[in-house]
């Protein structure tokens, strides 16, 4: 009812012209749709009439034909139905061997495209090659100097001729432009020397050598790389003398004096002296009875042309530049020493000064001024605050025995070993006085005082060291050790021992165990330290050190057979750099300038630029291990970065040196599967000059293993033992200065590696790689630094599973680093990185360099490493803290630096490569 009154009221509302206007419309539709839809039916009856009346027409004519007819017919529809259907199939079949060709066309245009891409890299590289031949080439036409190999070894092939004797007024003039040969010396003979055998020819009168000198002194000679057993041949002869305590009474002595007399008659009869005892040296060690005899075993004898080394000398026997005041022979024959020292920290220690000595004060000496020096001391001590504790004892209880003491005015030492050095190890400072004679340039006592102190750890004071000659002064900075004053500032010496701050005091007392444990520890240290000064002098090169000859794994007349790895797809716009037959590091050319140029103000054999040394026997190879300055390839060359560009950089290596190349050294245990990927994934790889694999398992590899390609020469050597320090054996076959230590599961990109080595360049007494590492202090008061792998923003060290250093920190492993370290590693099967964090951390104390921000590596597929054990890390924990007890000192240094690649991975458009800069 409601839908029906809305719309009668709609109605109503209408107006009445509306209405017949839209009754008009429905009038006049109406008729026409009626009249549109008639038509359409009479036209569909009509074709369906005509339609019924065509079939009929066909069933008439049907039946007007027979059934012969109809049955040829039949069959010619069926004929033409098979053929139909024949051609059907030929052309599906057709049609199927054109979609094959298609789709192999198509695949024959991608290989031909992605070989395309290839070649066009190759042509780059290639380019890039013949760019720095041309470069190489250039710079050879510029220096226009003929490479010069050095002439072969000359040796003197007959003993040294009898000449007539010197007079004694003329050896105290000796040096060594007129009192030694060096016609048997030249540059090229390698520096042989010869030693008296001790039982067959003895200098002494009425006294034998000590036996334990004898054996010892056999011992360490054999290891020195100079020693000849031809005389004929040698340039030096080392006669032992004997040691400074009491052998043979004097003429007038009493039971309190005796004198260790030398034998002129017996040494002038030695079968090589040639007259005049000239290229011979005097050999004398005080090693017992320090309180007694004045050590010099040479006081009023006629030595000839011959050399003196000893701890005691008087300022007028003593001729410099010829004479060598050598350390007393207080340790042990060789080896690690290191138990022996004291820890460098804490900088600050229980004393701020000791003294412990005897004297016993003659009238002929100047006996007041040691007597003001003594009470300037104790007024020092009594007047100092309370932070500032002094030890000083001028008197001995029990007292010594002071006989020798009292013709020189020297100090004897007090207690003994044991409780001397307890006393030292508390003191920052230990006070070391001259003799009262002032005719002594250097004593044995003052000599051993020196030794202790420094094996303690206290900085050496020397009152009077105005006038006294330290040991192998000539070539040793001692001012970097010790503070040597003139008697006269007693009483400013508070004042400048409290002017040290902490980091001056660590500096000279790790300088000062640098210098005893390299040179004064031991017999050995002392004697090759002293052939050494000698052959400094004559700027003969050391003899190189021997390689590691690796053992091939494999025999001369088999090799394994090499398949090619899987193709890997390249990305043509990135060249990293040419690909170029290997060739080796340049030679190190400076042997006889280096000295020249630079005196000895260089780095020392183990590359620390802190301290002055001369080279020690076991000397680097004649490469540039021995330093990392001044090598022959360090001219720049014509092109090299020009502009500082960004393309050209990525084209060339850059730098200042030409052309470089890097060995990579494998270390891999029974891993084939994970090796042979490690060989694949080098393929293609810049600046490659061979891959050392050090194969550390118990049997050789498989024979029957098909090695991949690498693109480089591969050299296989199996170790004697499992151990992980043969990842840092300097093997022979290393020709290069850059090493690259990985391990076989270690995934580096080629753009990483050639980054990495860029970086290097610039930095190459660092380690620079990959994984990055840190020390921390633990928080838990164990006083000790733990080991630490959590991402940080800092590090102290980069391991080496996948990092480049210099091929002469091999040779440093192995000769500079302490025995205890690697037996350490050894015993835990860990660590050998950390240890090689240390050593390069010890020499330039500098951080390594990190290198892209992937703070590790991980192989999925790879077996369990040795760092899965669950106590890898407390291991660690444990290396940190005995390698600092080993070395003294925690030597890792922290840093925040990283080096990061731009230009490798960021593509830029060509037109704004050159403006590219670096933010």
């Amino acid at each position: 009812m409601l839908f029906y009154e809305r719309i009668f009221q709609w109605l109503g509302h209408l107006k009445l012209s509306r209405v017949i206007v839209m009754v008009s419309v429905i009038l006049f539709l109406v008729p026409l749709f009626t009249h549109y839809y008639l038509s359409k039916y009479e036209s569909s009856s009509s074709l369906g009439l005509n339609a019924m009346q065509h079939t009929l027409e066909a069933l008439d004519d049907i039946s007007t034909i027979n059934a012969d007819d109809l049955k040829i017919r039949i069959k010619e529809m069926l004929r033409i139905k098979a053929s139909v259907s024949t051609e059907l199939r030929e052309l599906e079949e057709k049609r199927g061997r054109l979609q094959k060709e298609a789709a192999a066309a198509s695949v024959k245009a991608d290989n031909v495209k992605a070989e395309y891409a290839r070649a066009s890299a190759e042509l780059q590289r290639l380019r890039v090659s013949a760019d720095q031949a041309r470069l190489a080439q250039l710079e050879a036409i510029r220096r226009d100097s003929p490479e010069l190999a050095p002439p072969n070894q000359i040796l003197p092939s007959q003993p040294p001729p009898v000449l007539s004797p010197v007079s004694p007024s003329s050896e105290v003039h000796c040096r060594m432009h007129s009192c030694f040969d060096h016609s048997r010396c030249s540059l090229t003979s390698g520096f042989p020397i010869y030693f008296y055998d001790p039982d067959v020819h003895s200098p002494l009168a009425g006294a034998e050598v000590d036996g334990f000198l004898k054996t010892t002194l056999r011992q360490t000679l054999s290891y020195n790389a100079h020693l000849t057993h031809n005389p004929n041949e040698a340039c030096l002869y080392l006669v032992l003398i004997g040691e400074a305590f009491p052998t043979t009474k004097g003429p007038s002595s009493t039971p309190e004096t005796y004198q260790l007399m030398l034998n002129e008659t017996a040494v002038k009869s030695l079968p090589y002296w040639g007259g005049d005892g000239r290229n011979h040296v005097l050999l004398n060690l005080a090693r017992r009875e320090l309180s007694v005899g004045s050590g010099d075993a040479f006081q009023g004898a006629s030595t000839g042309r011959a050399m003196i080394a000893q701890s005691t000398f008087t300022l007028q026997q003593f001729r410099p530049g010829f004479d060598i005041v050598t350390a007393p022979a207080l340790g042990p024959p060789g080896g690690d020493v290191w138990a022996e020292c004291a820890p460098i920290a804490p900088a600050r220690r229980k004393y701020l000064l000791s003294f412990q000595g005897s004297k016993s004060p003659v009238a002929d000496l100047s006996k007041e001024d040691d007597k003001q020096l003594i009470e300037s001391l104790q007024k020092t001590a009594k007047t100092a605050p309370a932070s500032d504790v002094f030890y000083l004892q001028f008197e001995c209880d029990p007292s010594v025995d002071r006989r020798a003491i009292r013709s020189i005015g020297d100090w004897a030492l007090c207690g003994t070993d044991r409780s001397r050095r307890a006393i030292l190890r508390d003191s920052t400072f230990v006070l070391i006085l001259a003799p009262a004679d002032q005719n002594y340039a250097s004593t044995a006592l003052l000599q051993a005082r020196l030794y202790e102190a420094l094996r303690s750890g206290a900085i050496p004071v020397i009152l009077g060291g105005d006038r006294i000659r330290m040991p192998y002064d000539e070539v040793l900075d001692w001012r970097r050790a010790t503070l040597a004053l003139p008697k006269a500032r007693v009483t400013e010496l508070h004042f400048l021992l409290r002017a040290l701050s902490d980091a001056d005091l660590l500096a000279f007392r790790r300088q000062g165990r640098v210098l005893w444990e390299r040179y004064l520890s031991s017999l050995q240290a002392s004697i090759d330290t002293l052939l050494a000064v000698i052959r400094t002098r004559l700027n003969i090169p050391a003899r190189p050190a021997a390689p590691t000859l690796g053992t091939p794994a494999f025999n001369e007349s088999y090799y394994p057979m090499k398949v090619e790895p899987p193709a890997v797809d390249s990305e043509p716009e990135e060249t990293l750099g040419p690909l170029e037959a290997p060739y080796p590091s340049p030679a190190y050319r400076r042997n006889y300038s280096l000295l020249l140029l630079h005196g000895y103000e260089m780095w020392n054999d183990w590359g620390e630029p802190f301290a002055i040394y001369p080279q020690l026997p076991w000397d680097p190879p004649v490469t540039s291990e021995a330093r990392f300055m001044g090598s022959a390839a360090g001219f720049r060359p014509i092109g090299a970065g020009a502009g500082g560009s960004g393309k050209e950089f990525s084209e060339a290596l850059g730098g200042d040196r030409p052309r470089e190349q890097f060995t990579i050294v494998i270390l891999t245990y029974e891993r084939e599967a994970v090796l042979a990927a490690a060989l694949a994934r080098l393929r293609g790889l810049p600046y490659l000059n061979k891959v050392v694999v050090v194969w550390n398992g118990v049997s050789g590899p498989p024979a029957s293993q098909a090695w991949p390609e690498s693109g480089a020469p591969v050299a296989v050597v199996r170790t004697q033992r499992n151990s992980l320090n043969n990842r840092f054996l300097p093997y022979h076959l290393i020709d290069t200065e850059a090493v690259l230590c990985v391990d076989d599961d270690a995934h580096l990109r080629h753009d990483e590696i050639v980054f990495a080595f860029r970086v290097w360049r610039e930095h190459r007494d660092r380690i620079v790689g990959f994984p990055g590492r840190y020390h921390a202090w633990d928080l838990n008061f164990n006083n000790g630094f733990l080991y630490n792998s959590n991402y940080s923003c800092e590090l102290s060290m980069v391991l080496t599973g996948a990092a480049f250093v210099h091929r002469y920190y091999l040779w440093a492993y192995w000769r500079a680093l302490p025995a205890a370290v690697r037996d350490y590693v050894d015993e835990y099967m860990n660590c050998e990185d950390i240890a090689m964090n240390f050593l390069v951390a010890h020499i330039t104390r500098k951080p390594p360099v990190k290198v892209t921000s992937r703070w590790t590596f991980r192989c999925p597929g790879c077996p369990v490493t040795l760092s899965a054990d669950e106590t890898h890390f407390h291991e660690r924990h444990k290396c940190i803290q005995f390698f600092s007890q080993v070395m003294g000192y925690t030597p890792l240094l922290s840093t925040q630096f990283r080096a990061d690649s731009v230009l490798f991975k960021t593509r830029i458009p060509h037109d704004k490569q050159k403006c590219f800069k670096f933010i």
